[in-house]
């Protein structure tokens, strides 16, 4: 009898190896488009713009057998600070540290309240021990309504932290901040598990991301954010993906966290 492999991927998303599947000979085939203001001025009209950049790179991606499941498509923003100081205060009566000296990020987590709240309760006290604290949690605002069933079947709750250093009293340290949240990354994701639907799209004091298993043109319908006119940013980078031989899940969607020019 074959050794049953245990499967570790998001949300047990991608089967392993079976028939004439494998999941070593993967490839990608994307669609990658970029709207920047070159003197770093925002605006929503870098981000409604770069709509139309996404909208138009469908055929570089693709839909299952009901058109309403995508492959993953997505976009990448700076911080909308105006945006968030905004929200924050409105929901949790708060007023955020000066741009730059907070973080926030879209975290993927199992959709049930027990789920959420255990993962949130794991991912705060991660953040203490590293001397984080998190001020608040924000539940993104989403059109569940548009998704098809393969997609919805794995839909995950969205979930923004706000996190700032604990300590307000000293200087701000930009670097130690940003290694701290790398940490807090990689040890949350090795603490919560992939497997058990956790997934950090990023967190970062400089950048958000706003992905899922969507068509191009469902990101900016499912995420009410994209279209608040108060959210502002000077470059968008927006990215179609095309499983070809993979499969398609929430967290294999793009943009990633990071990303680089050569």
């Amino acid at each position: 009898m074959s050794e049953m492999i245990e499967n570790n991927s998001w949300a047990g998303a991608i089967p392993p190896a079976q028939g004439l599947y494998n999941p070593e000979f993967e490839k990608d085939a994307c669609g990658v488009g970029f709207m920047v203001h070159v003197k770093g001025v925002r605006s929503h009209k870098i981000l409604s713009e770069a709509s139309y950049i996404l909208c138009n790179m469908t055929h570089r991606g693709a839909s299952g057998a009901d058109i309403r499941d995508g492959d993953g498509a997505g976009v990448m923003t700076g911080i909308p600070h105006d945006f968030f100081v905004n929200e924050t205060s409105r929901l949790f009566g708060i007023s955020l540290p000066p741009e730059g000296q907070y973080a926030v990020g879209n975290l993927f987590m199992k959709g049930d309240t027990e789920s959420v709240d255990e993962s949130k309760k794991v991912f705060e006290q991660l953040a203490d021990a590293l001397h984080l604290k998190v001020l608040g949690w924000r539940s993104v605002p989403r059109d569940s309504t548009i998704i098809g069933p393969a997609a919805k079947s794995k839909e995950p709750a969205i979930e923004q932290p706000f996190v700032v250093l604990a300590d307000q009293s000293k200087p701000f340290d930009e670097p130690y901040f940003e290694r701290q949240l790398y940490v807090l990354r990689k040890h949350a994701t090795h603490t919560l598990t992939m497997k058990k639907w956790f997934y950090v799209c990023s967190l970062s004091n400089k950048n958000i991301v706003y992905k899922g298993q969507l068509t191009p043109k469902q990101v900016y319908l499912y995420f009410h954010d994209l279209n608040n006119v108060q959210y502002t940013t000077h470059f968008a980078l927006v990215h179609s993906r095309f499983s070809t031989n993979t499969f398609p899940s929430w967290d294999r969607a793009q943009p990633m966290r990071w990303f680089f020019f050569w």
